[in-house]
């Protein structure tokens, strides 16, 4: 299963964390910025530009320190089909530099409509008997709450390739509890329904450190409702977000691990990406930035 490939990368380079590439213009270098608008303009060329150069640039700093990175497909698709173009050309450097890649799309339809997605995001489009595959990404990101028929097109296709997805369960914004914390008449929250509905749907695809391909979504700013989900869900790995800027900490994610230090993945976007924004130099040290920023994450997490 793709968690085993997910785990064993982590094992690899002894750090569970997962870099986002979520690159809105403004977050990258002036020097980078104006070079590319020099060529193309400013616009949405010019900006795309911009962009694949800061993603290369955080890539190559980055791929012998992280297993993962996660591009978010919101700041590519602002810019279009020469945004989502360039999206595609970001995973596929990515993998070609031996990262994982977990495309955070958030989908969630259903039926046909479901696995449409599904096959431009994994396991390719079907056209005259042939398969050809655009995004080729590692995993995904869902919206499960239209039930199981939202998550099953989408570990159907995954299944056949070796990848796997993680749905939403427990997310790291201030209003997820206006919805997921609601109990329901059995006295648990949507949260722990979304997650046990979650695991039975992948039951029997788990791989050899345990895991089911259908992962959960748990925000490291509700550490006690991560470490209740953790003892719920013993076969589910877990994607981590809301660790740095969003304010969670190394003491808040520990409880997403199991008790081997496996099935867990912890995210930073802008704190890697936008690090070299507290170094002084205006940017031209935002490899450097962004590497030093994924060590110290590291060596916090490990701590």
């Amino acid at each position: 299963m793709s968690f085993d490939v997910l785990q064993d990368k982590i094992l690899e380079k002894n750090n569970p964390t997962v870099a986002g590439l979520d690159a809105r213009i403004e977050y990258v270098p002036q020097h980078i910025r104006q070079a590319a608008y020099a060529q193309y303009g400013v616009g949405i060329k010019g900006a795309v530009e911009a962009i694949w150069q800061f993603n290369v640039g955080l890539i190559d700093a980055l791929c012998d320190i992280v297993p993962a990175v996660k591009p978010q497909a919101a700041y590519y698709e602002n810019l279009g089909w020469q945004g989502m173009e360039m999206l595609e050309r970001t995973i596929a450097y990515a993998k070609s530099k031996g990262l994982f890649v977990i495309a955070d799309i958030k989908r969630g339809d259903i039926g046909s409509t479901a696995t449409a997605y599904a096959e431009g995001w994994l396991s390719g489009a079907p056209i005259e008997g042939q398969v050809f595959k655009s995004f080729d990404a590692d995993c995904v990101t869902l919206n499960g709450y239209m039930g199981s028929d939202s998550i099953k097109p989408f570990l159907k296709a995954a299944q056949g390739e070796d990848k796997c997805a993680f749905v939403l369960v427990k997310t790291s914004n201030p209003g997820s509890g206006e919805l997921q914390d609601v109990k329901t008449a059995d006295g648990r929250a949507i949260y722990e329904v979304m997650g046990q509905l979650n695991e039975s749907i992948a039951a029997g695809t788990e791989g050899k450190y345990g895991f089911t391909m259908a992962g959960a979504v748990t925000g490291a700013t509700y550490p006690q409702q991560i470490q209740q989900l953790r003892a719920l869900l013993p076969h589910t790995f877990f994607l981590v977000p809301g660790y740095g800027a969003q304010g969670g900490t190394a003491a808040d994610v520990k409880f997403a691990f199991n008790d081997k230090g496996h099935g867990a993945i912890v995210n930073s976007s802008r704190g890697i990406m936008c690090a070299w924004q507290k170094t002084g130099k205006d940017g031209l040290d935002f490899a450097e930035a962004a590497r030093n920023a994924a060590i110290a994450m590291r060596d916090d997490l490990l701590s």
